[in-house]
């Protein structure tokens, strides 16, 4: 096999390739014995009639389509590692010569990373990220772990409160009618949590276990049902038990049962501690993503059609293992969705574009700081996996090693991310500018 390279316009390359005649001869045997076990001819055996034979019955190109198709699967790979470039689309291949005894012959067009001129990327401004953590927040992250270790007492001698736990008879009527889902038995609700149609659950509050009571209400004006959306409807409902819920009192040794800690300060200082730590995250994650966002818009590259292409199919193909992963069909999706995958591939483009977009800036920006991943990044990463996945960092190796490249390339992103980020200057928010000059 050889390969020779041709520079087209657009970061495009045409790729010629050629696989000798003794391979592919050698390929149009393989199909030949593939299929000669489906072809009857008179006076021969089924599966035992000579090549010759049948290319002189059906024509000698009789199997150089599969055989074409065989020598591209098994030849490209290893022509688009030969040819050097940074190919990043699929090909569009050509067949130019296809005949017995000669050399075979196709080309493949494909795109390659195409050139990015870099604006700024260092000192860009970003806002100002404050972090304030209020005691309303630790009181709330506190307020969780109180209710999952309330233990609950059921009740007999009282109607229902807001907050309860109840369990529910009820059917619904429009106009004296009941109407289709409205009806339900030992139905779980709790009073308060707006689960169920607005002025519902107000109105249970006070009812008694036992007795047959009427709920009025209005469907919202978008409810799901339109034959119901603005209704005013009657629900006749029967609370059939009571729940309490009973909060552990907020002391030490409440935070001796639900942490490490001893007494109820210490506890509340570890929930600062957090609360602080995941804002300081978020805003990390903010400080990058709008410094990030400013390199790209003050960059510029042009991506080839093929590029873009083969990005939006890669984003149709993983949304679909997401379907798939949840038990749907993609076919069935799509009809739901009323669309076809042309039309969904083509509405991925805008998202397929700002992905190239990021991946190339930031791979430029590496480039001109000389930023690469080391073998040390690498292990490091294996072993944070490894860590989350509740894994051997051996084990994980085994699933990575043959990624390796492209995990160095996605760390080094990461890194000129970092950098780029580290390098911004924080500014106090326009918003809150403008706010102290009116003030």
């Amino acid at each position: 096999m050889s390969v020779s390279v041709e520079k087209l316009e657009k970061s495009m390359v045409r790729l010629t390739i050629e696989v000798s005649a003794e391979d592919f001869d050698k390929a149009i045997n393989k199909v030949y014995n593939r299929q000669k076990n489906r072809m009857n001819v008179p006076g021969f055996r089924k599966g035992k009639t000579p090549r010759k034979v049948l290319e002189k019955m059906y024509g000698a190109a009789i199997f150089y389509e599969d055989a074409a198709n065989d020598c591209i699967n098994s030849s490209y790979p290893d022509a688009a590692k030969e040819s050097g470039e940074d190919i990043v689309s699929n090909p569009e291949i050509n067949v130019t010569q296809i005949e017995a005894g000669k050399p075979f012959i196709y080309t493949a067009e494909v795109a390659v990373k195409p050139p990015v001129s870099l604006g700024k990327y260092k000192g860009v401004e970003v806002d100002k990220q404050e972090i304030t953590v209020f005691d309303e927040e630790i009181d709330a992250e506190i307020r969780k772990e109180q209710e999952k270790n309330a233990s609950r007492n059921e009740i007999t001698d009282r109607p229902v409160k807001d907050g309860d736990d109840i369990v529910l008879d009820f059917e619904g009527f429009c106009d004296g009618v009941a109407f289709e889902g409205g009806k339900g038995t030992d139905y779980p609700l709790t009073i308060g949590s707006g689960s169920f149609i607005p002025g519902f659950e107000e109105q249970l509050v006070g009812a008694n276990i036992g007795e047959e009571m009427e709920v009025n209400v209005t469907f919202p004006e978008n409810y799901q049902s339109d034959d119901l959306a603005g209704k005013d409807a009657m629900f006749k409902c029967t609370v059939k038990k009571i729940t309490e819920k009973i909060l552990p009192e907020l002391d030490d040794e409440f935070a001796d049962e639900v942490s490490e800690f001893s007494t109820l300060a210490e506890y509340r200082e570890d929930v600062r501690k957090n609360i602080t730590e995941r804002k300081e995250g978020a805003a990390r994650t903010a400080k990058e993503n709008q410094a990030v966002e400013k390199v790209i818009a003050d960059a510029h590259v042009e991506i080839p059609a093929a590029m873009l292409r083969t990005q939006q199919e890669q984003l149709v193909s993983e949304f679909e293992q997401q379907v798939m992963s949840q038990g749907m069909n993609f076919e069935d999706y799509l009809k739901y969705a009323q669309t076809n995958r042309e039309q969904f591939t083509d509405n991925m483009k805008e998202e397929a574009e700002r992905r190239i977009k990021y991946r190339l800036v930031m791979e430029q920006v590496a480039k001109e700081e000389n930023i690469v991943a080391t073998d040390e990044d690498f292990e490091a990463e294996l072993q944070k996996m490894a860590d989350a996945y509740r894994m051997d960092v051996e084990t994980i190796k085994k699933y990575f090693v043959t990624r390796k490249e492209g995990m160095m390339e996605d760390i080094a992103v990461q890194k000129a991310i970092t950098f780029v980020a580290d390098n911004a200057v924080e500014v106090e928010k326009k918003a809150d500018a403008e706010e102290e000059k009116a003030e």
